[in-house]
């Protein structure tokens, strides 16, 4: 007889993407620098890569606490799942 088993796993991995950067250019950079550990240089490049990956393998708090300071720094940014 054959079973079969899914695993449930309650700690599924996040990603940040940054869709938009909004008028606060110097500002989002900034959140970056503070969540993300990029310098100011990395941190600009990266907002001329639209949508970008800020943050990859983390968990929902620390992904959704990084989208609500970009959202706050009037950037449009979302949690993603990671398969």
């Amino acid at each position: 007889m054959g079973y079969s088993y899914e695993l449930i796993c309650d700690n599924v991995p996040n990603a940040v993407v940054l869709t938009d950067f909004g008028p606060r250019v110097i500002e989002v950079v900034k959140v970056l620098r503070r969540r993300a550990g990029l310098t100011l240089w990395q941190g600009r490049s990266l907002l001329d890569r639209l949508p970008a990956t800020v943050l990859e393998d983390v968990s929902e708090e620390r992904a959704e606490a990084t989208v609500r300071e970009l959202l706050a720094v009037g950037a449009r940014a979302e949690v993603r799942q990671q398969a």
